[in-house]
C-alpha cells in the first residue's frame, strides 16, 4: 500500500487526525493507517487496543459518522486503518471542513466552501437563484443572438424560439422559482459584472513577463465575451503569417482558429466565477497562455489533462445554453478538440497545466511563424531577449524566496505570471549555479538563498 489520494500514513494517534477523516468523508473516502512513518515502514502503536476502543466513539461524537477501525499487524507490528466512505452530506470538524485533495488536505475557506456545500447539496454555482432582478432587464440583443446560433444548430424546437423571453428563459431551465438563476445573468444580462465580480476576459501582449506593451478588458455577456474576445486576438493580438496558393493570398495564425475559439469557449464556460477573478490571456512573440481561475472538478483534473472527457461540465447551467446554440460540440470534450485542432494543422500540442488556483493552456508557436512574423529580428536578437527575460525572472524568484522561504512553486508562478514548470526550470538552473538550495522535503520544508 502507497500513501496516494485515498491513504494517509501516520506514526502515532492524535485527535487532530480526525481532521483527515474528515476530508476523506467530504472527498472520495479513504484510508488512515496509523502506526506506519512517513517511507510507509509499519512502526506500531503503543496502546493500539485501547486506541482501537476509543476511536470510533470519538469519530462518531465528533464528526457525526462511522467508520470502519481494524487492528492489523504487519511484519510483526501492530497497526490501526481506519476506512471512512465518502459521505453524500457535508462532514464539519467543530465547524471546519476539511478536504482530502491529491495527497494532501485542505480546509476548505470562502469561495471553495460555497462551492463544496452546493455540490454536496446537489447544486452548483451557476444555478443558485439570484432575487430582485427581472427578465425584462435582459439584454435583447443578447437574447437574440443566441436564437439565431440555436436556430443553426436545430438543437432548439422552433416554437421554443419563438416564444417570449420570459417563456424562452423558462424553457431554457434558467429560472428557480421566480428568479433568474446567476447562469442567466451571465449570459444575458448586459452587465454580469453587477452581480459576480470579475466576470470578464483581460487580454495582454509582453514582450517579456514584466514588460506590458498593451491591454485589453472584455465586458458584457457571455456570448459577447466569446465573440469580442476572439475578434480582438486575431486582429490585434496573433501576427498571422502571409503566403499565397496562386493569386490567392493566405493567412496562417500561430494558433489554429478552431483551437482558439474552443480554448476560449473553453475557459469562459467552466471558469470558477466564484472566485471573483477574470481570466487572463497573455500573448508573447513566441507563445500565447490562457489562465482560466479556480479549481475543476474532482472527475475532470486527472481526465481532462490526458485529453479524456468528462461527462459533466463545471457550469452546467452555463454549458447546456452553449450547447444548445451550436457553440460546443459535447460536453466535456473542449480540451480533446483542442489537441485535435492543433494536430490536424500540424502545430505544436497546447501546453496543458492544472495547478490549486486554476488552469493553465498554453500555445507555443511553431518556430517557422514566428521567423515568418518577427520582422527584421533574427534568431540573435530573439536569443538575447530571452536571456534577459531570463535574468530578470531568475531575479524575482530569488527576492521572493528571500522574503518567503517558504513559499510554493505554484505561487511562484502566480506572483511570476509563468507556468509551475517554467519556475521549475529556474530553479533547477539556479541549483546547479549554487544560487538556491532546498532545506527539508518539499512538505514543510523552505528555501534558501546561496549567494
Amino acid at each position: 500500500m502507497k500513501e496516494h489520494q485515498h491513504v494517509e500514513w501516520k506514526e502515532s494517534w492524535r485527535d487532530e487526525y480526525l481532521k483527515w477523516i474528515c476530508g476523506f468523508a467530504n472527498a472520495e473516502g479513504g484510508v488512515l493507517v496509523i502506526g506506519r512513518n512517513d517511507k510507509g515502514e509499519p512502526v506500531g502503536v503503543p496502546n493500539a487496543r485501547k486506541i482501537l476502543e476509543d476511536l470510533p466513539n470519538k469519530i462518531r461524537d465528533v464528526l457525526g459518522i462511522m467508520a470502519d477501525v481494524h487492528l492489523v499487524k504487519k511484519a510483526g507490528k501492530e497497526l490501526i486503518e481506519i476506512r471512512v466512505e465518502p459521505y453524500p452530506t457535508p462532514i464539519s470538524y467543530k465547524g471546519e471542513y476539511h478536504y482530502r485533495s491529491g495527497s494532501t488536505k485542505q480546509e476548505l475557506k470562502g469561495a471553495a466552501l460555497d462551492r463544496f456545500l452546493l455540490r454536496k447539496n446537489g447544486r452548483t454555482w451557476d444555478a443558485v437563484p439570484v432575487p430582485n432582478v427581472a427578465t425584462r432587464e435582459l439584454s435583447k440583443a443578447a437574447i437574440d443572438v443566441f436564437r439565431k446560433l440555436a436556430r443553426q444548430s436545430q438543437r432548439v424546437e422552433r416554437a421554443v424560439l419563438r416564444e417570449s423571453t420570459a417563456g424562452l428563459i423558462e424553457k431554457l431551465h434558467l429560472l428557480d422559482g421566480k428568479y433568474l438563476k446567476r447562469a442567466a445573468l451571465l449570459l444575458f444580462h448586459p452587465e454580469p459584472e453587477r452581480f459576480v465580480t470579475g466576470a470578464f476576459v483581460k487580454i495582454g501582449f509582453f514582450r517579456t513577463n514584466d514588460d506590458l506593451l498593451y491591454h485589453d478588458e472584455i465586458h458584457g455577456d457571455l456570448f459577447t465575451q466569446v465573440t469580442k474576445t476572439i475578434d480582438l486576438l486575431l486582429t490585434k493580438y496573433l501576427k498571422a503569417a502571409i503566403s499565397y496558393e496562386g493569386i490567392q493570398r493566405v493567412e496562417t495564425f500561430p494558433v489554429p482558429e478552431p483551437a482558439l475559439r474552443e480554448a476560449v469557449l473553453n475557459a469562459i464556460i467552466h471558469k470558477d466565477y466564484a472566485t471573483g477573478t477574470p481570466i487572463q490571456i497573455s500573448v508573447y512573440a513566441d507563445k500565447l497562455m490562457i489562465w482560466n481561475p479556480g479549481q475543476l472538478p474532482p472527475a475532470w483534473t486527472v481526465a481532462k489533462l490526458k485529453g479524456k472527457h468528462s461527462s459533466q461540465p463545471y457550469n452546467p447551467e452555463i454549458a447546456n445554453v452553449f450547447f444548445r446554440a451550436g457553440e460546443i460540440e459535447a460536453w466535456g470534450r473542449g480540451i480533446e478538440r483542442i489537441l485535435v485542432a492543433c494536430r490536424d494543422a500540424g502545430f505544436p500540442e497546447p501546453v496543458i497545466e492544472y495547478e490549486t488556483s486554476g488552469l493553465w493552456v498554453s500555445f507555443p508557436f511553431s518556430e517557422e511563424i514566428v521567423s515568418r512574423t518577427s520582422g527584421s529580428a533574427g534568431d540573435g536578437t530573439r536569443e538575447k531577449t530571452r536571456e534577459k527575460t531570463r535574468e530578470k525572472t531568475r531575479e524575482k524568484i530569488l527576492r521572493l524566496v528571500q522574503e518567503n522561504p517558504q513559499i510554493s512553486t505554484a505561487e511562484l508562478a502566480q506572483r511570476l505570471g509563468i507556468t509551475p514548470k517554467g519556475v521549475e526550470w529556474h530553479i533547477s538552473r539556479m541549483k546547479k549555479e549554487g544560487l538556491l538550495k532546498r532545506v527539508g522535503a518539499d512538505k514543510g520544508g523552505y528555501w534558501e538563498v546561496l549567494q
